[in-house]
């Protein structure tokens, strides 16, 4: 008989190298089966109605999802990349060839009540003449346009990776919408929790993870369609791009205004009042859905920390692109989801 320390080694080398093996296998797919996930819980409140509606026949269901996502979810999202690196390109052109110098701007805006007070004190007191102001900023524009203008024109490479991975992703889909939920049951069974602090678990995290979707992402891409909006009544160039960086800043802590505050001046330093005082409203407008709708979506979620959201978000895309916007925030409420739950004392008896 072998004894008892030599089958647990046997257990946990072989544990080890299957889990080695296993990790070598799917990292190629990655991001595949990342967008895949991603889009199958966008997707799986519609499936469970659709799936209703043709009377519990889920493979039906989950076939016209995954026939209909390269038209109204992948050819969207990739309109957009093309469209956002042709007018970064076109911004780039105009700041290349603009007549108007940041002196100018300043003196336009010195002769404006309320903030010329304010521009002249800054140009008194700052260290820097407004000329190398002038530089830092063009400069620096410069290098985040291109940067932004390289992602938007591979995006579509991000999203499918190749032709064979966007069929896989695509595969990957129909199997998570049409079997997600035994596949997770199953594996939740393997936590080693009595059943009703496990189900409390999982309802918890389940409740996280729409609270970051739909509360954090959900009102970011709203912001920014709305921040497009706004730029295309008023006339300003590049709406695409502005709205995507709206979006992006949506995670930020000051929110879209990085966006809408310095295009009011710029409309106010041009003399175009009008448009000023209606995007100005508009921003207005733009605050209050993020003060009204992210509550309503998040009702009866989880809280999950803006700090966590904003370090989720910034850290996810430097690690995994686009997707890691969701993912991100997603993975650090999990950590807060799991804290939160341990020092509630759940996880430790089932209550009779």
């Amino acid at each position: 008989m072998y004894s008892p320390f030599y089958r647990r080694s046997f257990v946990i080398v072989t544990l080890v190298v299957l889990g080695w093996a296993l990790l070598e296998v799917f990292r190629p797919l990655w991001t595949t089966l990342g967008w895949a996930a991603v889009l199958a819980f966008l997707l799986h409140p519609l499936h469970e109605l659709l799936t209703a509606k043709f009377n519990g026949r889920p493979s039906l269901s989950a076939g016209i999802l995954t026939a209909l996502t390269p038209f109204l979810v992948i050819a969207p999202l990739l309109f957009v990349g093309v469209a956002f690196a042709r007018q970064v390109a076109n911004i780039l052109e105009r700041m290349s060839g603009s007549s108007l110098t940041f002196p100018d701007l300043l003196q336009r805006l010195d002769s404006i009540p309320l903030i010329g007070p304010a521009v002249r004190w800054m140009r008194d007191s700052a260290p820097v003449s407004a000329d190398q102001i002038r530089d830092w900023v063009l400069e620096g524009a410069q290098t985040l346009l291109k940067s932004a203008a390289s992602m938007g024109g591979s995006f579509a490479l991000g999203v499918m990776g190749s032709l064979l991975g966007f069929f896989m992703m695509l595969f990957l889909l129909f199997f998570l919408l049409r079997d997600g939920r035994a596949m997770l049951q199953q594996l939740t069974g393997f936590i080693p929790m009595e059943p009703r602090p496990r189900r409390q678990l999982l309802g918890y995290l389940g409740d996280v993870i729409r609270a970051v979707v739909f509360g954090s992402a959900a009102t970011a891409l709203i912001q920014g369609i709305f921040v497009g909006i706004g730029f295309a009544l008023v006339g300003l160039p590049s709406a695409v791009v502005f709205a995507v960086l709206a979006t992006i800043a949506a995670f930020l802590p000051a929110g879209s205004a990085i966006v809408l505050v310095p295009a009011v001046l710029y409309l106010v330093a041009e003399g175009r009042w009008g448009a000023a005082l209606f995007l100005a409203i508009w921003s207005g407008a733009v605050g209050v859905i993020d003060n009204v709708l992210r509550p309503f979506l998040t009702a009866r979620q989880a809280e999950v920390s803006s700090l966590a959201v904003f370090v989720g978000a910034i850290g996810g895309a430097a690690a995994f692109g686009i997707l890691g916007l969701v993912i991100g925030p997603v993975l650090l409420a999990f950590v807060a989801a799991l804290l939160h739950f341990a020092e509630k004392g759940v996880v430790h008896t089932d209550s009779p």
